[in-house]
């Protein structure tokens, strides 16, 4: 375990290897769970500013289920996340002509008509972060991919040699800042020479 300010880093987000291969999982992550993706509470506000420029993106279907469950719900047992459509697929997602489940709300970014690029917790994932029930000024970062679903990517990772914390650079750079990043990097290098 690595602490950082206040955040409790498990080795595993800078000694293992990931590199998403959409090919083989074809975005499973985004349909597999027991509820849709954790938010942030400000991004709930973001989901509410930005529906409109984020509808044209998606499916009949995940209209259907926002206009029925909302923009967004809360889960007891994750807290706020985006609606399913029928326990499956996020509603904010779609299939690509290869069968590959992309995220309407990151198409809109890309597209250049919204600030925010998607949800912290996908652009996260497999790294997941959880406060502290004791202490809530504290936070865990543990790397986490699904047993089956993330075989390719752990296999692709080790073929490449690419670390979970370098794979993620930029989601972790979103999540806590570029110094952050920084301190987590020397500490993964310091970690190689010992």
């Amino acid at each position: 375990m690595i602490a950082i300010d206040n955040k409790l880093i498990s080795d595993e987000v800078l000694e293992e290897q990931f590199v998403c291969d959409l090919t083989k999982c074809k975005g499973g992550c985004c349909e597999d769970g027991d509820a849709g993706a954790p938010m942030e509470k400000w991004e709930l506000e973001k989901l509410k500013e930005y529906y409109a420029v984020i509808k044209p993106y998606m499916t009949p279907e995940g209209i259907k289920e926002v206009e029925r469950q909302g923009k967004y719900l809360y889960d007891k047992e994750f807290g706020w996340v985006t609606p399913t459509i029928n326990g499956g697929i996020c509603a904010y997602g779609y299939r690509d002509e290869k069968g590959v489940i992309k995220c309407g709300i990151e198409q809109a970014y890309n597209d250049g008509k919204l600030d925010w690029k998607k949800p912290l917790s996908c652009h996260l994932f497999p790294i997941k972060t959880k406060k502290s029930k004791r202490d809530p000024d504290i936070e865990y970062v543990n790397y986490e991919p699904r047993e089956d679903l993330c075989k390719a990517a752990c296999s692709l990772g080790k073929k490449l040699k690419v670390p979970v914390y370098v794979f993620l650079k930029d989601s972790l750079i979103r999540k806590y800042g570029e110094e952050f990043y920084e301190a987590l990097s020397a500490t993964a290098e310091h970690m190689k020479k010992a």
